[in-house]
């Protein structure tokens, strides 16, 4: 099933089915936001649009239709990633570990030595997707700092880092 994947940049045009994708991937756990929260992580699609003169979104096709997608944007400290969405159809696939891998490379190409995002503490499949791509707990963060959902920062070292520690091991 793997080759039937493709990751590619998306285009602005994209911007109504990647609105459509996160609310898909987010929608089952709806209940476990607060309203605010939960738009704030499911944008329309204007919004969307709008991220794309922020930095680049990643779309995963399968069999040519768009079934996931993320978003960076480039920080002082690292490269933030946003809005990872795999719908539920492709979820179990491997899709979000594409996604990653996209991501990093884009990293480490424009000289980033970390990633960083953030997840809610009951979204336990992304968790484990996350620390198995090598991310790290950072720290947690209250329910005051977003929106009244609380959650954790990750993080992962890449590039240069990685590089240094295993020398300096």
């Amino acid at each position: 099933m793997a080759n039937e994947l493709q990751v590619r940049l998306a285009v602005a045009d994209e911007a109504g089915i990647i609105a459509e994708i996160i609310r898909q991937a987010f929608g089952p756990l709806e209940n476990d936001y607060t309203p605010e929260s939960f738009a704030v992580v499911t944008p329309p699609p204007d919004e969307v649009a709008r991220r794309f003169g922020e930095g680049p979104i990643w779309v995963v096709l399968k069999n040519g239709k768009i079934v996931a997608t993320v978003s960076a944007v480039p920080e002082p400290e690292w490269l933030y990633i946003r809005s990872m969405a795999v719908s539920p159809a492709a979820q179990g696939l491997g899709v979000g570990g594409k996604l990653l891998e996209a991501v990093e490379a884009y990293a480490i190409e424009k000289g980033f030595d970390r990633l960083f995002l953030y997840t809610t503490n009951f979204s336990d499949s992304a968790i484990r997707l996350y620390e198995r791509n090598g991310f790290e707990l950072n720290r947690f963060t209250t329910a005051e700092e977003w929106f009244g959902t609380a959650g954790r920062a990750m993080e992962k070292k890449i590039g240069r880092n990685i590089k240094q520690n295993v020398v300096g091991s």
